[in-house]
């Protein structure tokens, strides 16, 4: 990092992975809540796998809103006021979700009233984590240098899994030692409010961060942008960069399909394949898995906060290699393992074989992604886009990731219900097919600036 002002750079990356966190605590949040949510509302009221499944994932809803509107938001208000209003999302959902009764002024029984509003309460904070995770790692990748952008992207995956492992704690935390008739009345409450503290802080501290010098030159406010790279990357190197960037605002056309439709589609199926090879099942419904395989209820949560760490730790493999081993041989790596941990869970699910090669396979599974398509998907999301599509490209890619997201996390239920030896298969052969696709169709961005990378797709 010579010549670059690190502890800037990375106070500022700590501040926007904030809103990674927030995404991984909203997101996981549910997993610790579900059986109870269930009980309490799907079962009170005496509903379908089909709504239990598509209220688990209302959020997923806003996400795939949050992401499409990304662009917009980003490009009309900025990298840096978009993520105030995701802030600002965040606390609202993690108060309505817990209280959703409060605009009835009821006590809280089990009504379709109360059903609804807990979804748009979900669907609220799903924007925000749409928003959050589009333009989190557009801003990261704007402000950092390129030798180091790949590490200073990452971070926000890791983020993203601390906020998990975070929320794993806390729910557990909640429920530990308390009677089941307690979760499933007022524990889940308090473990979706717990999210307005970070929010809060992560509100907060935005205020002290800079806009994007990308964003600031797109919109003419040259001194501005100039200053920022110059405190960043110092005054040489900052005017070069500051060129580069002007340069390419001036040659680019702002229509979308300007470099083509394939990096179009690379972004797009970047997402859906992240979401095809099934993490967000093992994410959103853990405890529920690890209590099929036998586990009580606080052995599950514990064996949760077990995989978190695992999931941690491997994310931190990813910051550590990106920048050297390059992008595409991690993917390619990561489906290997995938692969491998999906089709063994499917065969002990045939041969009705549950227990500690189970987990065994699950943590494979998942340490496999979170060293590769985990982290590296964003990386690449954040990289591979010239500066004047940036914003909608990177929309159209995430919220193409919810979408998919929604459409697997939805379904597990009712795929569990007909078959969870095939519903883990398929998984694997999504794990098979994101390693050609890589193979095949993603360049490597190691090592290059943004300028850099827009000029080798105009080649």
């Amino acid at each position: 990092m010579k010549g670059q002002n690190s502890l800037y750079i990375i106070a500022i990356t700590l501040v926007a992975t904030l809103g990674g966190l927030l995404f991984g605590y909203d997101t996981a949040v549910i997993s610790g809540a579900e059986k109870s949510v269930q009980a309490y509302l799907i079962d009170g009221l005496g509903l379908s796998s089909w709504i239990h499944g598509a209220t688990i994932s209302s959020a997923l809803i806003g996400c795939i809103i949050g992401g499409g509107l990304s662009g917009l938001l980003s490009k009309s208000f900025g990298r840096k006021r978009s993520l105030m209003f995701a802030a600002g999302l965040f606390f609202l959902s993690a108060l309505g979700s817990g209280n959703p009764e409060f605009l009835f002024f009821t006590k809280g029984e089990p009504t379709m009233g109360l059903l609804y509003m807990f979804n748009f309460y979900r669907v609220i904070g799903g924007i925000g984590v749409g928003l959050a995770s589009a333009v989190v790692p557009m801003y990261i990748g704007e402000i950092a240098p390129a030798d180091i952008r790949g590490r200073l992207v990452s971070i926000n995956q890791f983020a993203i899994i601390f906020g998990m492992l975070v929320v794993y704690f806390v729910n557990w935390g909640i429920a530990n030692g308390q009677s089941l008739e307690w979760i499933n009345t007022v524990g889940w409450r308090r473990m979706f409010t717990s999210e307005a503290i970070p929010a809060g802080i992560f509100g907060v501290l935005l205020f002290f961060v800079p806009e994007t010098p990308r964003y600031l030159a797109l919109n003419h406010k040259d001194d501005e942008a100039l200053a920022i790279l110059t405190k960043i990357n110092g005054k040489e190197r900052a005017l070069q960069i500051l060129q580069d960037i002007k340069g390419t605002v001036q040659k680019s056309s702002a229509k979308l399909f300007a470099y083509g439709k394939v990096i179009i589609i690379i972004g797009i199926l970047l997402s859906v394949f992240q979401q095809f090879v099934g993490i967000n099942v093992a994410l959103y419904y853990a405890p529920r898995i690890f209590e099929s395989m036998g586990a009580e209820k606080d052995a599950s949560m514990l064996q949760t906060v077990v995989m978190g760490l695992v999931n941690v730790i491997f994310t931190v493999v990813a910051i550590m290699t990106v920048d050297k081993w390059g992008r595409k041989p991690l993917l390619m790596v990561g489906s290997v393992g995938m692969a491998i941990g999906m089709f063994a869970i499917g065969a002990l699910a045939f041969m009705k074989v549950i227990g500690i090669s189970t987990l065994v396979f699950i943590i494979i599974y998942t340490a496999s992604f979170m060293m590769s398509w985990g982290p590296i998907t964003w990386v690449l999301i954040s990289e591979i886009f010239p500066n004047k599509i940036r914003g909608k490209a990177v929309a159209i890619a995430v919220a193409a990731q919810w979408a998919a997201n929604y459409f697997i996390s939805s379904t597990y239920p009712a795929m569990m219900e007909f078959s969870s030896g095939m519903t883990y298969c398929f998984y694997g052969a999504m794990s098979v097919l994101s390693f050609f696709f890589v193979w095949k169709m993603v360049p490597e961005t190691k090592g290059k600036t943004l300028e850099e990378m827009e000029t080798l797709l105009r080649k």
